[in-house]
């Protein structure tokens, strides 16, 4: 198991666990193996989200990457999927985002990508480990002439700007949008200036919520995991869809025009079916992860199409892609990838493909989804500690329990527990027909592991 990185980077509490010190600590290393794997010394970009740490964090990974010569762009906030948009458009050799994703504005975060955009391999977040707790890493300073510069280039952006209008504005202009109108929550995120500046180059009608960040309101009753006031606003306003991204833009989940919402296993549905009908899917394949509804399998089956599940994890869902040559996938989160543009969750690309397939097919939102029947689920947290948290499956007590209840919801339902990459929980998923029982049942068992793990 390794010390500091997991699913998703390393994510900590900012400023007491996420310090200044590991932070340059994580920068001296990461210059010291990519420029060993590169033959050169490596220009790396970084961007951030809006959380108040996110200036400080930048600062220690600058000073870390220019103390040892690596040369550094700062691009400002910015969504992850923009950085890894702009690693591959500007050649540049890695990239870092400063972010927690959904989670509140206490946690912050640091990601690697590789020069291809993608998250860097377990392999090299393992070299990086090894030099942080070496004796190596004191020494890992540049002579006086070689020390690292950084350039300020939030300009850099308007490159991801473009890559949306080119994209998207020549198919966009053939539909009628005059009547259709959107509501995009920005979460106070990373997307709360581009997102706009997008849509209104694009000529698409739309009003804004939860774009005023403070530091501290990122994710805070708003955005992809909290679409309460999403749901509202979209009835209140009479909207024909509701788009709600995380704090830093990899994520979208959508609210029809009546207020429910569309998670990541319809959107996987949607997009399957029109790149297929468009002959645009590769191998007819729409890879998930385990996490996915049961409907989405049966959906898959009902279309002839293939269903290919992974471990929890975009990562992963985007290995199991390249690997074999996939260009749908996804998670019931919202982050969906397609390949052919970014190899990233990328939020604003999700809404404006389902936007472009609204309109050009003139269908609600709702009626859209109507191909996929989504079978009740009840995910809950149970709060444990985080050295053993990966212990669940080790307790006879719970051992019992879920084998119990994996025999219960053989043939019209499933459990799922596992533990959270990135938090000191155990998530327990049950789905089923009936969904007050399982919500019971999912309680039952999330209280058992907060007993047995504490």
């Amino acid at each position: 198991m390794r010390k500091y990185f997991e699913t998703d980077g390393i994510r900590r509490i900012a400023n007491t666990e996420l310090t200044p010190e590991l932070v340059y600590k994580v920068a001296k290393a990461g210059a010291c193996v990519f420029s060993k794997h590169l033959d050169h010394m490596p220009t790396i970009l970084i961007g951030r989200d809006t959380r108040i740490s996110g200036t400080l964090i930048e600062s220690a990974l600058t000073a870390g990457f220019l103390s040892y010569g690596a040369n550094v762009k700062l691009l400002g906030v910015i969504p992850t999927p923009a950085v890894a948009y702009l690693t591959r458009k500007l050649n540049a050799d890695a990239s870092v985002v400063i972010s927690a994703s959904h989670n509140t504005f206490e946690f912050n975060g640091v990601k690697y990508f590789s020069n291809k955009g993608t998250k860097i391999d377990d392999s090299i977040e393992e070299e990086i480990e090894q030099i942080m707790d070496s004796e190596q890493i004191s020494e890992l300073n540049a002579p006086h002439d070689k020390i690292g510069v950084s350039e300020i280039r939030q300009d850099l952006i308007e490159e991801y700007v473009n890559f949306f209008i080119e994209t998207f504005k020549n198919d966009l202009d053939k539909c009628d949008k005059t009547k259709f109108r959107v509501g995009i929550d920005t979460a106070n995120g990373a997307t709360y200036k581009v997102a706009e500046e997008i849509f209104k180059k694009l000529g698409i009608n739309y009003s804004i919520i939860n774009n005023k960040p403070d530091g501290i309101n990122i994710n805070k009753e708003c955005g992809s995991t909290h679409l309460e006031n999403l749901k509202q606003y979209v009835k209140d306003n009479n909207l024909d869809l509701g788009i709600a991204y995380d704090g830093d833009g990899d994520r979208c989940l959508l609210v029809d025009e009546n207020g429910n919402e569309i998670d990541g296993d319809k959107l996987l549905a949607i997009f399957s079916k029109y790149m297929k009908e468009n002959g645009t899917l590769n191998k007819n394949t729409i890879v998930a992860t385990v996490m996915s509804n049961i409907g989405l399998n049966k959906y898959a089956q009902e279309n002839g199409l293939d269903l290919k599940q992974t471990k929890v994890g975009d990562r992963y869902v985007l290995e199991e892609m390249k690997k074999n040559g996939y260009n749908l996938g996804g998670e019931q989160s919202g982050h969906i990838i397609f390949l052919d543009y970014n190899p990233t969750g990328d939020g604003i690309l999700t809404s404006l493909m389902i936007i472009k397939i609204l309109l050009e097919k003139s269908i609600a939102a709702s009626e859209l989804c109507g191909i996929i029947n989504i079978y009740p689920q009840i995910l809950i947290n149970a709060k444990v500690s985080a050295q053993k948290k990966y212990d669940y499956d080790k307790d006879e007590e719970i051992k019992n329990e879920i084998e119990k209840l994996e025999k219960e919801f053989a043939n019209n339902g499933r459990i799922l527990i596992r533990p959270s990459g990135t938090e000191p929980l155990v998530r327990v998923m049950i789905e089923g027909e009936n969904k007050e029982y399982i919500k019971t049942k999912a309680k039952e068992l999330a209280e058992l592991i907060e007993k047995k793990l504490k």
